[in-house]
């Protein structure tokens, strides 16, 4: 099942856009610019997350797992080369800082069951399904003496 993405997209933004809004076109620029675009793909024994991250490294990403959430997060320097040339932005859109989302997984599942690649700005994560073992009541018995 494919979910719509809440925040637009389209090619015709800038073409249609409404500039009596500026607040909202603000808060939506600033939350939709730093999620990190995800595929998730159901498996009979697995769930197989596809996060992009165009123009990161490997090691400026890290995956971590805590009370059933699975939380990524990536942090992006600004290129110090950069820094050294002349001239001013009129215009930038190349974001610097650190992004984060977090999953829930289940609390079941541990770090050790948990998988992931990173290539060509592609983060691969499975996550095994872990279903919930039925609890066996269990009648504990007082000695009596």
């Amino acid at each position: 099942m494919l979910v719509p993405s809440i925040f637009s997209n389209d090619l015709f933004d800038d073409f249609f856009n409404d500039n009596y809004k500026p607040a909202q076109r603000y808060v939506q620029s600033a939350n939709s610019r730093n999620l990190m675009n995800t595929d998730i793909k159901e498996f009979e024994d697995k769930y197989e997350l596809g996060i992009e991250l165009p123009g990161y490294k490997k090691e400026d990403v890290t995956a971590s797992l805590k009370d059933g959430y699975l939380t990524i997060e990536a942090e992006r320097h600004a290129d110090e080369t950069l820094k050294e040339r002349k001239g001013q932005y009129i215009r930038k859109e190349c974001f610097t800082g650190k992004s984060q989302r977090s999953f829930y997984v289940g609390e079941l599942v541990t770090q050790n069951d948990i998988h992931a690649s990173f290539e060509n700005g592609i983060l691969t994560i499975v996550v095994p399904k872990i279903k919930e073992q039925p609890k066996v009541e269990q009648t504990n018995y007082i000695s009596i003496e």
